[in-house]
């Protein structure tokens, strides 16, 4: 049942500045650039958190995400990122629908 667009959030951490982050970051967004229902993706350095980082895809609706997180690639495509996330949040990610725009 499709519903409208989809961004969903992953946070992390990165003590030396983001580099091997920004790396890990454009190596996954290489790999998922053909997904099917992906729209695109950014990477949010933060200016009030030292080595925080959003990384926020935007997908064209829950059936696209769905589909391809329950995949047989989700997991190896996302790997480099992993060892970023923020492990002091208890849910690192968030998955939100777009209710409004302008």
């Amino acid at each position: 049942m499709s519903s409208g667009q989809l961004q969903v959030l992953l946070h992390h951490l990165a003590p030396d500045q983001g580099t091997e982050l920004t790396d890990a970051y454009h190596r996954v967004s290489a790999e998922l650039a053909p997904v099917p229902g992906m729209l695109g993706n950014e990477l949010l350095r933060s200016l009030t958190q030292p080595g925080g980082f959003v990384v926020v895809s935007r997908w064209a609706d829950i059936d696209a995400f769905t589909r391809w997180e329950q995949g047989p690639g989700h997991r190896d495509a996302t790997a480099p990122l992993r060892p970023y996330r923020d492990a002091s949040m208890s849910r690192p990610f968030g998955i939100y629908q777009v209710d409004a725009r302008y």
